[in-house]
């Protein structure tokens, strides 16, 4: 690999793709979390969601049904290379960890700080996919 770095600068980050086995219940999944679709692209099996503060995420929607979400990055003994979560930046972590239980959405690690910069909750979608949820502490500074 070469040792000169890219001439194009990474701007932004732009969004992240969620593989998904059943569309309505991953739309009403991630719709209940305040995304709403924005495109969709039915040649790719896919859609585009945005949140109300503008983070996008697409669904993508060929993915296999597995019987109890396992996740085969995160689950498996063996850890193979791959993303492994999507980290979401919220406002207010106890209002939503406060709501997902109201939902019946199971919490499955934290709230716990990481670093010194955020405290984080992590949940599973309807297909094992991991979510990571934010809340910044002072400013996110590191």
């Amino acid at each position: 690999m070469s040792q000169q770095p890219s001439p194009a600068r990474i701007l932004a980050y732009d969004h992240i793709g969620i593989r998904v086995s059943d569309k309505s219940r991953a739309m009403s999944f991630y719709q209940a979390l305040g995304f709403v679709e924005s495109a969709d692209f039915p040649l790719y099996e896919a859609n585009e969601m945005l949140s109300p503060d503008g983070v996008r995420i697409n669904l993508i929607f060929n993915g296999a049904r597995v019987p109890h979400a396992h996740n085969i990055l995160l689950d498996a003994p063996v850890k193979l290379p791959g993303v492994t979560h999507p980290a979401f930046v919220v406002d207010d972590l106890q209002a939503l960890e406060a709501w997902l239980g109201e939902q019946g959405i199971v919490v499955t690690q934290g709230p716990h700080p990481i670093g010194p910069r955020r405290v984080a909750l992590f949940i599973r979608d309807p297909d094992g996919n991991v979510l990571e949820f934010n809340q910044l502490i002072n400013g996110g500074a590191e």
